[in-house]
């Protein structure tokens, strides 16, 4: 049983590893994001934003294609409306710099409590 934890124990690092680095990669690509609506916004003389739908059909446009009428037919229609096409209509920098900062958030290790022992 104690071989069970150990082996539990070294994979929970690794995966917090994984994470952080997709938190750190959308990080990353909400930068790279924002740079690009800002300098289309200075060429356009006019705040241009992207939406997450463009950037995704950039991505893939066959996938994003299919993808909508799936998610259409499988959820929920009360939650399609409100949340998905105001989050596909929403800037890609905010998603994806929102989205990676929750990931390094739930990732971080937890700080140890002032006055209490970290014995284990």
């Amino acid at each position: 049983m104690a071989v069970a934890n150990q082996s539990h124990r070294s994979d929970l690092p690794m995966f917090r590893f994984f994470l952080r680095m997709l938190g750190l990669l959308l990080l990353a690509g909400a930068f790279a994001a924002l740079v690009v609506d800002g300098t289309r916004s200075i060429a356009a003389g006019a705040l241009a934003l992207t939406p997450l739908a463009q950037t995704l059909a950039w991505l893939s446009p066959q996938k994003f294609e299919a993808l909508k009428p799936q998610l259409q037919q499988h959820v929920p229609h009360f939650v399609w409306d409100p949340l998905i096409v105001h989050l596909l209509t929403a800037p890609t920098w905010i998603v994806a710099g929102a989205l990676g900062a929750l990931v390094l958030l739930v990732t971080q290790k937890r700080r140890p409590k002032i006055g209490y022992s970290n014995r284990e």
